[in-house]
């Protein structure tokens, strides 16, 4: 296997390029700060006193304080409040919570996105079947990286200690875990995943690569109940992880829709991309997607509308299409969460009694600095979809083209191959270093190799067709539901 090829060399030189260029080019810094996202600036003290018709108390709050005055300056709900709008700036988004993670998974997606793009390039002109797919890895870690953020904004939610966040978060986790192990003992007749025949590839080949390095009784510990038992646990952390980013869109969806009221084409796209994973659970119903579209009844016949063969493909361009338009609709959303501020001041304006001025500043400049959370909740669901899929491209064996595909098969096990001796010779002592380094990279190339070479004998094309699709088809599956409550709950409790 050529491990030391053309797909390295372009992956390093995109690592270099992202930790060069992120301090000076940026695409999640453009994102926020390309100066179509307004926010709304809280408003002074002596605007308020002023919009309340009563002058400014000559001491500030901190004389106030020294001289034991503890009243805080008090102003009527119903003042004639409009706050002013400002640009978001790119030192307005440094100072925001989480902006440095943000930043970086935001750019990190950007370059693999190149390097994947690159690979399916390379791969189409050049027959590397025996080379590491570097695009695949990218897509991997972009995967893990997401997860990690989420993880990181729950803990965030764990260590408040205002409200239910750590409730919700628990509460989502066992839903979660229920629909996961009803969701695993569905047949693959209903769901095609692919899990069985992916677990089955798994564990034979573990048991072959075992056998060839002498361990002649080893067997597989562990039962396909204990693998789906441990796969359900998984699926429940998932689901947690996006409770609070499927409420947040919930939220951001109502407020976008209403927003663009008078953009009826702009709300059509709304709709479409906040029913995009639905659209996602479909395709993996067999009878519904694969069976329908195979065999279409007409009448007292059946047409078939797309091929089976075909069907893969188009999963995948239809699941890569929508995810672009929810990267494409960000910006509305971002823009209806930063109209709370406004929104808020509005409904104060109908409230009878008096606030006070601390108050209206820390609501407003609240919504500002959760921003980037916002930012990453929204984003971050989609990527996990987007790379998941791009993944299962790579490493299910795929292919963008309508032609047809063939079942991968499972890989003999193959032995991992020792490294060449060296045969001493006569060469002076500079030679001689020479050549030990050159022997110890080759080892390590080969060293390298071989190690891959044996994952992938054990990780065929099969297991990963099972598993990146029910990874795919489990992140849609959380988003509709989280979201789905996201609506009862805005709509109908918040109402009430």
């Amino acid at each position: 296997m050529a491990l030391m090829g053309v797909q390295l060399v372009v992956s390093l030189l995109a690592a270099s390029i992202m930790q060069r260029m992120a301090p000076h080019c940026s695409f999640a810094r453009w994102l926020l700060c390309n100066g179509s996202l307004f926010r709304f600036k809280h408003p002074s003290e002596g605007e308020l006193c002023a919009l309340a018709g009563k002058q400014m108390p000559k001491q500030n709050r901190r004389d106030r304080r020294q001289n034991g005055e503890s009243k805080p300056l008090t102003v009527p709900k119903d003042i004639d409040l409009h706050l002013e709008k400002a640009p978001v700036s790119v030192i307005d988004a440094l100072v925001l919570r989480f902006f440095l993670e943000y930043q970086w998974l935001v750019d990190f997606s950007v370059y693999a996105t190149g390097v994947f793009l690159f690979t399916e390039c390379y791969y189409h002109v050049v027959d590397a079947s025996k080379e590491v797919n570097i695009g695949a890895i990218w897509c991997v870690l972009t995967v893990l990286f997401s997860l990690k953020t989420l993880h990181t904004l729950m803990s965030h939610y764990f260590r408040s200690e205002e409200g239910g966040e750590r409730s919700v978060c628990l509460a989502f986790g066992f839903l979660s875990l229920l629909v996961a192990m009803l969701v695993l003992v569905v047949r693959e007749d209903y769901l095609e995943f692919g899990l069985e025949s992916g677990f089955s590839s798994l564990f034979d080949n573990l048991e072959i690569f075992a056998k060839q390095q002498g361990y002649a009784d080893w067997s597989i510990p562990v039962t396909k109940l204990t693998v789906k038992l441990g796969l359900a646990a998984v699926c429940a952390y998932i689901g947690a992880l996006l409770a609070f980013p499927g409420l947040r869109l919930a939220q951001t969806h109502l407020d976008a829709v209403q927003m663009n009221s008078d953009r009826p084409f702009i709300q059509i796209l709304l709709h479409m991309s906040f029913m995009s994973p639905v659209i996602v659970l479909i395709l993996w119903v067999k009878p519904i997607a694969r069976d329908f579209l195979a065999n279409a009844p007409m009448g007292k016949t059946s047409v078939t509308i797309v091929p089976s063969a075909v069907f893969d493909s188009m999963r995948l361009w239809i699941i890569v299409v929508l995810c672009v338009l929810r990267l494409a609709l960000t910006r509305y959303h971002l823009q209806a969460y930063l109209n709370l501020a406004q929104k808020w001041v509005e409904q104060m304006k109908k409230e009878a009694g008096r606030i006070a001025a601390i108050d209206i500043q820390r609501k407003v400049t609240r919504v500002f600095c959760y921003l980037t959370v916002v930012t990453l909740q929204y984003l971050v669901p989609v990527l996990l979809i987007l790379f998941s899929t791009l993944s299962l491209k790579a490493l299910g064996d795929f292919s963008w083209g309508m032609g047809a595909e063939e079942t991968p098969g499972v890989t003999p096990a193959l032995v991992m191959p020792t490294a060449a001796p060296v045969l001493p010779g006569g060469l002076d002592e500079d030679e001689e270093g020479v050549e030990d380094m050159e022997e110890d990279i080759q080892a390590t190339v080969a060293h390298l190799s071989a190690t891959f070479a044996a994952l992938r004998s054990v990780l065929t094309p099969l297991f990963f067709r099972g598993f990146f699709a029910f990874l795919t088809w489990w992140v849609a599956a959380c988003q509709v539901i989280s979201s789905l409550f996201g609506i009862y709950f805005h709509q109908y409790l918040m109402q009430s």
